[in-house]
C-alpha cells in the first residue's frame, strides 16, 4: 500500500475521524427492456398505471417506450436502497400485463431496429425535447445501440465527512470547491482502475446475432447455439465499441483535472459542428430530426464510464448546475445488468463499490494527461474483450503489466479501506464483499461473465433463450414476494400525482417549441460567465 493512502487511512482511524465515513449515500438507476413471454420486444406504450414517464420520480423510460428505467431515492442504507428497487420492480411487473423485464444488458429477439419506439413524454416543450433528443440518437447511431441496458450507481460522501476531511488534510477555503476537487480526484483514479470493475462485474460476453444485423464487426466471434455469438475471454460487450459509443467523441478533449476543465470540454463538444451530423439535417421538410448538428446534442450524449453530477432544477443544463453549485455526487456508469439478480445488482456489489470508490478518493490522484487518459481507455478496451485471458497485459505507467498481478495489488490496497468501513459501520460486509470478489482473481470463471459463459457453453444454449428463462423466473419471483419498503397505495398515488404534474407542465407552456429550444441552448454561454 502506498504511503499516501496509508497516511490518510491512519488519520481517519484516529478518534476524531473514525465515524466520518458513516452516512455514504447511494442511489440506483436500473434500465430494462420490456419483453413478451417469447422474448420479443413489447411495443406497447408506457402503461398509464405507472404514471408519467416525464415526471414520476421512480419509474420512467430511457431511449424507448419499451426501455424502462427505475430510480431509487437517495439513501444512506444499502439494504433500504435494494428494498426500494425491488418494490419498484414489483409494482411495475404487476402493471404491465404478461410482459417481463429483460434480465441482461444486450438486447435480443429484435428483428428490425426500426420497430423500437422512441420514448414519449407528452406535448409540453420539455417532453417534446426529450423525445426529439432520442430521435437524434436514432438518426446518429441507430436504435439497436440505444436498446442496451445498464445499471448506474450513484455515490456521495456525507457532508459531515467533507468538513472533517478538509480539516484532516489541513486545507481551508470554500468547502464546495474542496468537495468538487476531491470528487474529480476520485474520478481520475476511477478512470485508472475501472478495468477492474468491468473484469469483475461485466456480464455480457455473448450476444444475439440480431444485434449485429446489418453492422460489420472487427471481432472474431464464435457461434453459440442457434442464434448467439461470443468472445471466449470477453467480459462486457456492452462496454465495447459495439455498445453505446460515439466515434465522433474520440477527438474530444474532455478532461477531469478540474471542474472548470471538465465543463469547458463538454461545452466545446456541444458547440462543435459535425459534418456527419450536418448531413442528417436538423429540420427536414418541416420536421425536426435532431436537436442540433453538433458532436453532442446535449451533455447526456457524452459517453463516459463515470460522471460528476449535481441535481438540476427544472430546465437547467447539467453542466450549468455543476458550474453554479459544484459536484454533489458521482454516477458510476460501467455496470452491466447483473443477470444473477432479479433487480440487476446485489448488496455485495454495492459494498464492493463503496470500498473501491473510497479507495479512489483516498489514494493519491495526480492529474491525467491526454496520453494517460488514452492509456486508461486502451486498458478498458482490452479487459472488455479479453479480460479473462490468463496472461493479459495492460499498461501501468506506460509499462506492460499482467492485469491479474495489478488486480491483486489493488485488492491488497483496498482491504484496509474495507476494514475501516467495517469498523465505522460495525459490520463485516465490506471486507466480506472484497473477499468474495477476490475469488474471481484466483479463478476467472467466478466472474459474472465467466459464470454466464460457462452456463451457456456447458448447455450449448443460446444467450437469448437463457436470458429469457431468467426473465420469466424473476417475473414470478417479483410477483410472489411482498412489498418491503413501499406500499401499493403509495405507488398508485405517485402515479396519479405524476400524471397531474405532466398535465400542469403542458398547460403552463407559454412559448413555442422553437423558442424553447433556442433559450435552452442559450444557457451554455450564460453559465460560462
Amino acid at each position: 500500500m502506498g504511503s499516501f493512502l496509508q497516511q490518510r487511512l491512519a488519520m481517519l482511524n484516529t478518534a476524531p475521524y473514525q465515524q466520518a465515513v458513516v452516512g455514504i449515500k447511494h442511489g440506483i438507476e436500473r434500465e430494462t427492456l420490456r419483453v413478451h413471454a417469447d422474448g420479443k420486444l413489447a411495443l406497447t406504450p408506457h402503461a398509464p398505471q405507472l404514471g408519467s414517464a416525464l415526471t414520476h420520480p421512480l419509474i420512467t423510460t430511457d431511449f424507448s417506450e419499451s426501455l424502462l428505467e427505475f430510480i431509487t431515492p437517495v439513501s444512506d442504507n444499502i439494504d433500504t436502497t435494494l428494498a426500494q428497487l425491488a418494490d419498484i420492480h414489483r409494482f411495475t411487473i404487476k402493471n404491465i400485463a404478461d410482459e417481463q423485464f429483460w434480465a441482461a444488458s444486450m438486447p435480443c429477439f429484435i428483428s428490425n431496429q426500426q420497430q423500437i419506439p422512441f420514448a414519449q413524454y407528452g406535448s409540453s416543450n420539455v417532453g417534446r425535447m426529450k423525445t426529439l433528443y432520442r430521435k437524434g440518437l436514432h438518426n446518429r447511431y441507430g436504435s439497436m445501440m440505444q436498446a442496451i441496458s445498464g445499471v448506474h450507481f450513484n455515490f456521495s460522501m456525507p457532508q459531515s465527512f467533507w468538513q472533517q476531511y478538509q480539516q484532516l488534510l489541513g486545507q481551508s477555503g470554500d468547502l464546495q470547491d474542496f468537495i468538487s476537487a476531491q470528487y474529480l480526484a476520485l474520478i481520475r483514479n476511477y478512470k485508472r482502475y475501472v478495468w477492474l470493475i468491468v473484469y469483475l462485474f461485466g456480464a455480457s460476453p455473448a450476444m444475439c446475432k440480431s444485434f449485429l444485423e446489418g453492422r460489420s464487426s472487427r471481432y472474431q466471434f464464435q457461434p453459440l447455439g442457434k442464434g448467439s455469438l461470443y468472445l471466449p475471454y470477453a467480459t462486457s460487450l456492452r462496454m465495447s465499441d459495439l455498445g453505446y459509443t460515439n466515434s465522433a467523441q474520440s477527438s474530444l478533449n474532455v478532461t477531469y483535472n478540474s471542474l472548470a476543465e471538465y465543463i469547458a470540454g463538454l461545452h466545446a463538444a456541444i458547440s462543435m459542428p459535425s459534418e456527419e451530423y450536418r448531413n442528417i439535417g436538423v429540420k427536414v421538410a418541416g420536421e425536426y430530426q435532431q436537436l442540433n448538428a453538433n458532436v453532442l446534442q446535449i451533455e447526456n450524449e457524452f459517453y463516459s464510464t463515470i460522471r460528476p453530477k449535481r441535481t438540476t432544477e427544472s430546465g437547467e443544463r447539467p453542466t450549468c448546475a455543476l458550474a453554479k453549485r459544484g459536484v454533489e455526487y458521482i454516477e458510476v456508469r460501467a455496470l452491466d445488468v447483473n443477470p444473477f439478480s432479479a433487480v440487476g445488482i446485489t448488496a455485495e456489489q454495492m459494498h464492493f463499490l463503496d470500498v473501491f470508490l473510497l479507495y479512489c478518493l483516498l489514494q493519491d490522484s495526480p492529474e491525467l494527461t491526454a496520453e494517460e487518459q488514452s492509456i486508461t481507455e486502451q486498458n478498458l478496451k482490452k479487459v472488455v474483450t479479453d479480460g479473462r485471458r490468463s496472461n493479459l497485459d495492460i499498461l501501468q505507467q506506460g509499462q506492460p503489466r499482467l492485469m491479474l498481478d495489478w488486480a491483486e495489488e489493488l485488492f491488497a490496497d483496498m482491504m484496509p479501506v474495507a476494514q475501516h468501513l467495517d469498523t465505522a459501520y460495525g459490520t463485516d460486509r465490506y471486507s466480506g464483499a472484497l473477499k468474495q470478489f477476490y475469488m474471481s482473481l484466483l479463478d476467472p470463471a467466478q466472474t459474472f461473465s465467466g459464470k454466464l459463459l460457462n452456463q451457456l457453453l456447458s448447455q450449448q444454449q443460446d444467450n437469448g433463450n437463457y436470458t429469457l428463462q431468467l426473465s420469466a423466473q424473476y417475473r414470478q419471483q417479483l410477483m410472489q414476494e411482498p412489498y418491503q419498503y413501499y406500499t401499493e397505495s403509495q405507488f398508485i398515488a405517485a402515479a396519479e400525482q405524476s400524471l397531474q404534474q405532466q398535465k400542469q407542465l403542458e398547460q403552463q407552456d407559454s412559448i413555442s417549441f422553437e423558442q424553447y429550444i433556442a433559450e435552452y441552448f442559450a444557457e451554455v454561454p450564460a453559465c460560462d460567465n
